[in-house]
């Protein structure tokens, strides 16, 4: 997987393609480098880990740039060849004259390599890439769009494309299958990227290539073509999203800054859709209530985080509206053979918009005739562009890896969708929703007196997270995709093994684990299972096992049985998910800090899984 980005104009290629790329390496961070083309003369530069590696890199080379001049470049993450300067991008032919960026996997490659080879090509590195690019040279006939289209005739799977000619073509080629890419309108210069991100410092004017189409972009115009050769016309959109907004803002962390965010990004995403006085008004978003008034079915799919989200809006639909609903992983439910047809809702939830698993799960519903809805928070992504209805989180740019501010505004969308659900079904009176949404509203609120005690969850971080290898949570009813959630953030940021399971789960076999240098982290809230819980919390301490809990403010049942507490607002049930996750983001954002891990950049992970 990676982040790739092109450049046409006469501004200087490398600076550019240098801010371009710092927007995506969230992608991929193993191997970088970019490639630009200026004055009759190619220069490329690559480096081995991230942008700032390139950036060093750059300040040694001699790069003279006069007039138009065009580039393209890519950070990685390695996931065949090992990561090393040669097998760094941008990748050549055999002459250097095509070179080429891609973001994907081609299935067909070794076969193409094979039959290459067969035919004299030398291949300089073990980089699948390069293998375009030597298509690319057997197939050029002085045309590097018609080259292009030839090749994407014979490699088969899941890709984004760029490519570039040295010699008497200034333009970038540009195709896409089942991998974002967008076009930055400019003025006299354009732009293209597989992240919005990447866009926004130089443009708000985007046009997203949609599945199956190429286009060849000069500074002067942009032409969109389908695979089969006919033409494309979209016009550009607009992207409410500043460049300002993904700054750091004096945080050390991205993972910081969004998690203290997220008030604020709550309060966006409920602007204008929770009015007390006219209830939930997602008309403008999804269709009017009567397209949802005969669902009998509601089917959610996602992955990690998003599928964490789903679990919660589960409780929330099922709650509200009293519909049957069901939760899978998009990598699984993409392979069976569900029972859906036009009484069923299927909700694909991926805040990238982009995740491969999730947008062929939402295709798959759509060819059994359901009613696909995404959830997601880029604007112009795959999955909002090709689900019957979109609601967008308005989460803003999330540039760190492990997904938090997205996280809680999914929840949101879920609580709003199913209070809509229930409205359009009659399974709720108006007032109850109105009672429901005056509970929503209150949520930020909350969230800012919850991390307001940041520095009680820092100090439990340290004593639980230096010398303990392994940690448990557990969680009843709702709370029980929180504890999942909370654990897989610990794993992402601080690589420390974690499990979560629901508490009455723990005599089943995980009891097995606990002892006295096994840190349990208890959601707690006073609930509707609270008696339960501390029943949970007995057996726990009865092992010995060392306990940190999230309990009500004033709960001196668990303060005075537990080890470790943090204090939330006591809050309606619903409620109570926003409220117990934000420690749980902060415990692993602190357990990282204290090893010494990037928390924005853990290793082997990127963001946005768009590959199988």
């Amino acid at each position: 997987m990676s982040g790739i980005f092109g450049y046409i104009g006469r501004r200087h290629p490398s600076e550019v393609l240098l801010r371009g790329l710092r927007e995506v390496q969230h992608k991929g961070y193993d191997a970088c480098g970019i490639a630009i083309v200026s004055c009759g003369e190619t220069k490329i530069v690559r480096a081995v880990g991230g942008v700032s590696h390139l950036e060093t890199k750059l300040k040694q080379a001699e790069l003279i740039v006069k007039g138009l001049a065009w580039g393209i470049g890519e950070t990685l993450w390695v996931t065949r060849a090992r990561p090393s300067e040669r097998n760094a991008p941008p990748h050549q032919d055999c002459t250097g004259q095509f070179i080429v960026v891609q973001n994907g996997i081609v299935e067909n490659l070794p076969e193409l390599k094979g039959r290459l080879a067969s035919e004299g090509h030398h291949f300089q590195t073990e980089a699948d890439t390069e293998v375009l690019a030597h298509l690319i040279e057997s197939r050029f006939k002085g045309d590097l769009f018609k080259a292009v289209q030839a090749l994407l005739q014979e490699i088969k799977g899941s890709f984004a494309i760029l490519a570039i000619c040295t010699a008497g073509s200034s333009q970038l080629v540009a195709a896409q299958l089942g991998s974002p890419l967008m076009i930055g309108i400019g003025q006299n210069e354009n732009f293209i990227a597989s992240d919005v991100l990447a866009l926004l410092p130089f443009t708000s004017q985007i046009i997203p290539l949609s599945e199956g189409e190429s286009a060849t972009i000069s500074n002067q115009s942009v032409k969109l073509i389908a695979f089969d050769g006919s033409p494309v016309l979209r016009d550009a959109e607009h992207i409410a999203w500043s460049a300002d907004s993904a700054g750091l803002k004096g945080y050390r962390h991205y993972m910081s800054k969004e998690i203290f965010e997220q008030p604020d990004v709550i309060r966006d995403t409920l602007r204008g859709r929770a009015d007390i006085t006219k209830g939930v008004t997602l008309e403008y978003e999804i269709g009017p209530a009567e397209i949802f008034r005969s669902m009998k079915h509601v089917v959610i799919v996602g992955c990690g985080s998003s599928r964490h989200a789903a679990l919660v809006g589960e409780f929330f639909i099922e709650g509200f509206a009293r519909l049957h609903v069901d939760v899978d992983y998009a990598s699984e439910f993409r392979y069976r053979d569900p029972l859906l047809g036009p009484d069923t809702l299927v909700v694909g939830v991926t805040q990238s918009g982009e995740t491969a698993d999730t947008l062929a799960a939402m295709q798959r519903a759509r060819d059994k005739g359901a009613f696909v809805l995404s959830i997601c928070n880029v604007p112009g992504s795959t999955a909002a562009r090709t689900a019957d209805s979109a609601i967008y989180t308005r989460a803003g740019p999330e540039i760190a890896v492990p997904s938090t501010k997205t996280f809680t505004t999914e929840l949101v969308v879920f609580y709003l969708l199913g209070l809509f659900l229930a409205s359009a079904r009659a399974a709720m009176n108006q007032d109850d929703i109105r009672g429901r949404l005056r509970l929503l509203n209150r949520v930020p609120e909350q969230l800012e007196r919850v991390l307001d005690k940041c520095s009680a969850v820092e100090a439990v971080a340290g004593r639980l997270c230096e010398d303990y290898p392994h940690v448990l949570y557990l969680g009843r009813g709702i709370n029980f995709p929180i504890a999942l959630e909370g654990a897989l953030k610990l794993k992402q940021v601080s690589y420390l093994s974690a499990e979560a399971y629901p508490s009455a789960e723990i005599k089943h076999g995980p009891i097995a684990l606990v002892d006295k240098r096994t840190p349990v982290v208890l959601l707690a809230p006073r609930d509707t299972v609270y008696a339960k819980t501390l029943a949970d919390l007995e057996e726990v301490k009865a092992r010995d096992g060392l306990v940190f809990a999230m309990a009500a403010e004033g709960d001196r049942e668990i303060t005075g049985r537990t080890d470790y507490v943090v204090q939330i607002p006591e809050a309606d049930p619903f409620s109570n998910p926003f409220l117990t996750v934000v420690p749980l983001q902060l415990f692993a954002y602190y357990a990282a800090v204290l090893h010494g891990i990037d928390a924005d950049r853990p290793r082997n992970l990127a963001k946005g899984v768009i590959v199988e």
